[in-house]
């Protein structure tokens, strides 16, 4: 278990580094496996040759020696010598018997051939590299050693490099390779994360594999599909609210021509609340089209301040804490609906409000509102975010709100590119925290 959680740990997260770890050992696995072969093969083909052509060379040099006199041998002895065996005049040098099976095979075949006109010993040489000796007495009693150090495979020198290019190759292949496979999956994510609240995004080229068409076909026939059901649904709700606005109004001119009494009173409220709830269906349909409002550049210290005037013109102090002292490209019109929805949320259920507005460190922009209110349950910081989502303990019906004033914040926020994101002070209250990219 602790072995394959390691393991989990260390196999890569993306799926570009997964595939090139694949491709990258297998191919290099199968390149070495053929390499190895190679080596084998030339192995195997080299014993081969040396074994073949040591019987008759040996055979023939031990005799032409044995003819000559003497004092021509030390001569003829260079001439006779080769890259993996020499002669020596001489009684060589002791040791134990070969122990290695290609210093045996080699001996085996040097005492067949010389058997049985001379009789011949063996033994190794001491040293790191594989050596021995064959000893025999010529026919004039004179000491020959056939002094052998048995070569194994011998490679090129451009072969090892030629391995590491085609491993090179390799790598190289399998990074075409899987970028190629995996560009689609980024493009395909980065349209999915680059959507507005509107869906109305710039579709995928179409063009590459069929599969890649086939996958970028279809998702922007998704995005047009959806986009076109949410721009259906975002009319009616506007129509609605806006045609009910007609009824409310005549409601209201017959509600002035009766008499006073309670009942009237209590219509005149009624007809107050669906008004306002008519109002904010029209803002929240609105809202879902913030990304029509042109970017322009402000001074969001002096938006702060004409917003906080305008509360304390209205008898609520709002405390403003921080400044950027520096000009920010927005949507003033959805910053400013914004930051009042969550002013009068703080206000409606908070009382005592502050607003800090800070520079974040990769130079976005971020403003709190605070508030010393009863807070929001941790499960349902997330829901009251949706709209027409009331809480019925602190945040109930009879305060009057219609469960848009965050969700319109929520959208203007995400028409901005920014986030909204609610958090309960631990010293009590509510923090909601706007933050905008650079």
């Amino acid at each position: 278990m602790i072995l394959a959680a390691r393991a989990r740990k260390l196999w890569p997260r993306t799926l570009f580094a997964r595939l090139m770890v694949i491709l990258v050992v297998g191919l290099t696995l199968a390149q070495g496996l053929s390499f190895g072969v190679v080596l084998i093969e030339r192995m195997q083909a080299a014993n081969k040759l040396m074994l073949g052509n040591l019987e008759v060379d040996v055979a023939g040099s031990v005799a032409i020696l044995d003819r000559l006199p003497a004092a021509e041998r030390p001569m003829w002895v260079r001439r006779l010598d080769r890259g993996s065996y020499t002669y020596l005049l001489g009684t060589g040098t002791a040791g134990p018997a070969p122990a290695s099976a290609m210093s045996q095979r080699a001996a085996a075949a040097i005492v067949s051939v010389l058997a049985p006109r001379y009789t011949t010993t063996v033994n190794a040489v001491p040293g790191p590299n594989e050596h021995f000796q064959v000893h025999l007495t010529l026919a004039d009693g004179s000491p020959l050693t056939v002094d052998v150090k048995p070569s194994g495979i011998v490679l090129s020198t451009w072969l090892p490099v030629l391995f590491c290019v085609q491993l090179a190759m390799i790598g190289a292949c399998a990074w075409l390779a899987v970028r190629f496979v995996t560009r689609p999956l980024k493009q395909l994510a980065a349209a999915a994360e680059n959507l507005g609240p509107d869906l109305k995004g710039a579709p995928i080229p179409e063009r590459g594999p069929d599969e890649v068409v086939h996958a970028a076909t279809a998702f922007n026939a998704m995005q047009a599909r959806i986009a076109g059901y949410l721009s259906e649904r975002i009319q009616i709700l506007a129509a609605i609210s806006h045609d009910l606005q007609t009824p409310i109004t005549r409601m209201r001119l017959r509600l002035d021509l009766m008499e006073n009494c309670e009942t009237r009173v209590k219509l005149h409220g009624d007809l107050r609340e669906m008004e306002h709830l008519v109002r904010e269906g029209v803002t929240y349909a609105r809202t879902l089209h913030g990304g029509e409002e042109a970017p322009v550049r402000i001074d969001p210290d002096a938006l702060l301040d004409s917003i906080a005037c305008d509360y304390r013109d209205g008898g609520h102090p709002i405390a403003i804490d921080g400044h950027l002292d520096a000009p920010v490209v927005t949507r003033p019109q959805a910053l400013r609906r914004i930051l009042t929805n969550l002013i009068d949320n703080a206000l409606k259920f908070g009382g005592e409000v502050s607003v800090a507005v800070d520079r974040m460190q990769d130079g976005g922009l971020s403003i709190a509102v605070r508030d010393r209110g009863p807070g929001i349950p941790d499960g349902e910081l997330e829901r009251v975010l949706q709209p027409f989502y009331r809480l019925e303990a602190s945040r109930n019906r009879g305060t009057g709100g219609t469960g848009l004033g965050l969700a319109i914040a929520q959208q203007l926020a995400n028409a901005l590119g920014g986030k909204l994101a609610l958090a309960n002070r631990r010293e009590g209250g509510l923090e909601a925290r706007l933050t905008l990219p650079a």
